[in-house]
């Protein structure tokens, strides 16, 4: 007498969240969706870690003027929720007759706030190559410039691989925030058929999309973080 609830419950599980029409009918937007969320991802990525390797190089320089305003600017951006930041370029500049699409505004926070942390990181992989490599390569004629970039950043590098994997990894999830400023990414995509539709199943795409998205990212980041710490051994 029990299957026949059972199975009751279970068509409508499978009704609320995986109905086949509004799969077929959503599907494209999600792909879409998938799109944008793989463009951003990919400019936030490569943006921020170029300018977070900058910032920590200019920093070695000890110009007691520019290593403050890294310094400040990175303390801010990192203690500063991304979607506050987000909300406050995108509604705030128009008022001073500054508008900024929402691709952009969300590139460029997520940019900014992985290059906060990403600098930290490199400058503490710097901090940690040994002063004997400094004098080392010093005593080979090697000037201030070459030293740092032939000897010390490429050995910071290879120790700070994990640390930014992970913390690359957290930032590009954050494209997800797109979805208050209209960018057209995954949650974007299922929010906005799932208020059509009034069905969950917009949103259940968008969830399986982001694990098929981010699942493989994940499993290189944790190859990565396993080999260099074997080389490291």
């Amino acid at each position: 007498m029990s299957a026949a609830p059972e199975a009751g419950t279970w068509a409508h599980f499978i009704e609320t969240f995986f109905r086949p029409d509004l799969i077929d009918q959503y599907a494209g937007a999600i792909g879409k969706g998938v799109i944008v969320t793989c463009e951003i991802a990919v400019l936030v990525v490569i943006c921020g870690l170029a300018l977070g390797m900058l910032l920590a190089i200019v920093r070695s320089y000890r110009i007691t003027a520019l290593s403050l305003t890294i310094v400040g600017l990175v303390d801010l951006l990192r203690s500063m929720p991304p979607l506050v930041i987000i909300l406050l370029l995108y509604f705030g500049l128009p008022t001073v007759g500054l508008t900024l699409s929402g691709f952009f505004v969300l590139w460029l926070v997520l940019s900014l706030v992985l290059a906060a942390f990403a600098e930290e990181i490199f400058w503490a992989g710097i901090l940690s190559v040994r002063k004997g490599q400094w004098e080392a390569a010093r005593s080979t004629g090697l000037g201030f410039n070459q030293c740092l970039i032939y000897v010390v950043v490429p050995q910071a590098i290879r120790m700070t691989v994990a640390p930014l994997t992970n913390r690359t990894i957290a930032i590009t999830k954050n494209t997800a925030l797109g979805t208050v400023i209209g960018v057209g990414e995954i949650l974007n995509e299922a929010s906005t058929a799932q208020s059509f539709s009034g069905s969950a199943t917009p949103l259940m795409m968008g969830a399986i999309a982001y694990i098929l998205l981010f699942i493989p990212v994940v499993l290189v980041g944790r190859w990565i973080e396993t080999r260099f710490q074997w080389r490291r051994a």
